[in-house]
């Protein structure tokens, strides 16, 4: 914590303009644009930060204060919990999903259900892959093969073992799997217990619940559901082992716990509500916790039973009823996905503004997060079969030969991408003579007089418009993507049935099996590639600044919500960004400071959370000027039930309509919140809501000005504080505020 004055050299009666940040993970001297800051509130993970005083230029525009928000180690923090977020993608996005449902609340129950429930399958397939390779390619198959023990020390100690043990000591494995997942879940995250300030709520729109409400309660109940029900999958998984040879009183009544655990799993999760009480309620939590505990000791004994049952053990194949509890959990994920397609379509109600695939973001990540998650899986328990097979002859001829239903699901994951890919490229070859004409009239009204010499800019201009607008483009394009993805799960079935899909392939359509073999192992690489790529991704995202810009946007936007459906996603750090900012606003203005508020890129939605959240009597006093914003783009098409239109005019109303929104043709992340206000363009909204948006020519001319030698760069999604329309607004909105400003005062 810093140990200078919160407020500087701030006198009552000024004004402060207080700057957040977008993805960039830029500093706060960057932010504030000088080279000498200290920070005056926060900590190293989420600090406010103001120039040194006594230094040259230390005030902003008509001599506000400058102070920023500096928040972007909150989402990102270490390398290594970096890396730990990239495998945790499939859980992240399940859980944004539950967030994209309509605006009619008569959905939000169902939808709520099933992403919980579907949340709830990745969880349990993420421990059936851990199951795949410690108990069935190793403890079954590896160590009852002699040519696969040999030469291996780390796994002859068990060789010649009976079943039973082999079993039981590998069941460790998933069980280590499953407490560090436990831990990931459990473990505290920048401290945000001490910023939750839960309080009456101020709007009636749900926007205004991030960050306001202790989602700790909600995040462990499910916690403790997940980890039973983890707990239960390794049981049944071992349990149906046991049972294609041996059944007695013991074995039913192991059974008929595990199958108790998950169904009381399930109803917790669809049925009752106590679960979402944003209370600590003792009974409620001791329930759940006793879920928990009851499932723990439950695998203590199943693993006991396992290991000192007599009964002799099937020798050949594969681990009995593990192919088919996969096949079954694939099935059971491609029903939930139908079912909550359906009810989004059935909800979704009308059309809205720019919004014509409004809501369908739900079944999009939840169709993306299953596929993922069943993509990751597959290709672990093929990389271990691959590393067991010393051979080198194909997977389907030896003891290692993983579930058809993995092999299905590698086959429809690579036809799903490529397909998708080339659909991309196709769109964007048959959008591009469009998306280049109406580049080329923004760009003609912008530069009407631009000289002959300058031909050449004024194509790289109208590329990058033309690329910006490629955005919209990627809405129905995800569309088809998880239809594809949703397709290829559910051919999963067929792995049920022991067909293969070379044979499949060869029978009804003619296609060769060695040319599916080759697909199968081109998607087995394919996973393997983008596992990789999201590693490195991770890695230059937290070490590369301008890296982070791109990627940044996806992971800012997945953990800026609550953990209310996978409680194994990361955390959520708008619970302590958005009360923290709102305590320093209301600090300000109870000091007599008028506030500006300038949000670039995702720091707008922060502000939009947080102006939402304050009472009459600081957003009396508050201005917002926004820029590189996605609230209207972006979060307006993705959650319809919390960035709505009605939920935006009510933060225009609530800083009295002093908002300003800046944004450029050449920014494919931000966008107008209300009108766009082109040039040739007729605007038909009026009120104050029109006055919001403010279009900036990007870039500011195509010719190199007298005192350069090179022409303006084309800025794009970056940010515009050293620009002179950036200074106009903050003039404008600091005039507001001071000419509104209480006779108190």
């Amino acid at each position: 914590m810093a140990d200078v004055s919160p407020t500087g050299p701030t006198m009552s009666g000024g004004i402060v303009e207080l700057r957040v940040h977008g993805v960039s993970g830029a500093g706060a001297d960057q932010v504030l644009d000088r080279p000498h800051v200290h920070q005056v509130a926060g900590d190293r993970s989420g600090g406010f930060y103001r120039p040194r005083p006594g230094y040259p230029d230390s005030t902003g525009t008509d001599g506000v204060t400058l102070e920023a928000y500096r928040w972007s180690d909150l989402p990102s923090g270490t390398a290594v919990r970096t890396l730990s977020l990239v495998f945790l993608l499939p859980f992240m996005l399940c859980n944004v999903a539950v967030w994209m449902r309509p605006a009619s609340h008569a959905s939000k129950y169902g939808i709520m259900a099933l992403c919980r429930v579907l949340a709830l399958t990745l969880t349990m397939l993420y421990v059936l892959s851990i199951v795949g390779v410690a108990l069935d390619l190793i403890a079954w198959r590896c160590m009852g093969t002699p040519s696969c023990l040999a030469g291996r020390s780390w796994l002859s100690w068990l060789g010649g073992r009976p079943i039973g043990l082999r079993l039981g000591v590998l069941a460790l494995v998933p069980v280590a799997a499953i407490g560090l997942v436990w831990w990931l879940g459990a473990r505290p995250s920048h401290s945000f217990d001490a910023f939750r300030t839960p309080s009456t709520p101020v709007s009636k729109h749900r926007l205004s619940a991030v960050g306001q409400w202790d989602g700790e309660p909600l995040v462990g109940r499910l916690r403790s559901v997940h980890v039973a029900a983890a707990f239960a999958t390794l049981d049944g998984s071992l349990l149906a082992a046991r049972a294609s040879q041996h059944a007695s009183l013991v074995m039913v009544a192991l059974l008929a716990a595990t199958g108790a655990v998950l169904l009381t799993c399930l109803v917790l999760l669809t049925v009752v509500r106590s679960i979402d009480r944003t209370d600590r309620a003792p009974r409620v939590d001791a329930l759940f916790r006793g879920l928990r505990t009851f499932a723990c000791g439950l695998t203590i004994l199943v693993i006991v039973h396992i290991v000192i049952s007599p009964t002799p053990w099937p020798q050949d194949g594969a681990l009995p009823g593990y192919s088919a509890t996969v096949a079954w959990l694939f099935v059971s994920q491609t029903v939930l996905v139908a079912a909550l397609v359906a009810v989004v379509i059935w909800r979704r109600g009308g059309g809205q503004r720019r919004a014509r695939l409004r809501a369908l973001g739900a079944p999009v990540f939840v169709t993306a997060a299953a596929g993922l998650a069943v993509a990751f899986s597959a290709e672990l328990v093929y990389r271990v079969a691959d590393l067991l097979d010393r051979d080198g002859t194909t997977a389907d001829s030896l003891e290692t030969s993983p579930p058809l239903s993995y092999k299905w699901a590698i086959f429809g994951f690579f036809l799903a991408v490529v397909t998708a890919v080339l659909v991309a490229g196709l769109v964007t070859v048959l959008t591009r003579r469009g998306r280049r004409r109406a580049a080329r009239a923004i760009v003609a009204a912008d530069f009407p007089h631009a000289p002959p010499g300058a031909a050449d800019r004024l194509r790289r201009v109208e590329q990058a418009v033309a690329r910006a607008r490629f955005t919209e483009r990627l809405e129905p394009l995800s569309v088809v993507y998880a239809g594809l993805a949703a397709l290829g799960l559910s051919t999963s079935v067929l792995g049920m049935l022991q067909l293969r899909p070379g044979d499949v392939a060869q029978r009804y359509v003619g296609v060769p099996e060695s040319m599916v073999n080759f697909l199968i192992g081109s998607g087995s690489y394919l996973i393997a590639a983008i596992i990789l790529g999201l590693v490195v991704g991770g890695i230059f995202a937290y070490r590369t600044a301008q890296f982070r810009r791109y990627v940044g946007v996806l992971w800012d936007l997945g953990t800026f919500w609550p953990r209310a459906a996978h409680p194994f996603a990361p955390p959520c750090y708008a619970e302590r960004a958005v009360p923290e900012l709102a305590k320093r606003i209301s600090y300000l203005v109870e000091q007599g400071q008028g506030v500006l508020l300038a949000g670039h890129s995702h720091g707008s939605v922060l502000l939009a959370a947080t102006v939402l959240q304050l009472p009459t009597r600081i957003t009396d006093r508050v201005a917002l000027l926004t820029y590189g914003s996605p609230l209207g783009r972006l979060y307006s098409r993705l959650f319809p039930a919390y960035a709505d239109e009605p939920a935006l005019r009510e933060i225009g109303e609530r800083v009295g309509w002093r908002w300003i929104n800046l944004w450029r043709d050449t920014d494919p992340i931000g966008g107008w919140i209300f009108a766009s206000h082109r040039p040739g363009e007729t605007e038909t909204l009026t009120g104050p809501a029109a006055m919001v948006d403010r279009r900036l020519k990007d870039p500011q001319d195509v010719v190199a000005p007298p005192s350069d030698s090179v022409p303006p760069p084309i800025l794009g999604h970056w940010p515009c504080e050293s620009q002179e329309a950036f200074a106009d607004a903050v003039r404008d909105l600091a005039a507001r505020l001071r000419s509104e400003r209480p006779a108190a005062d």
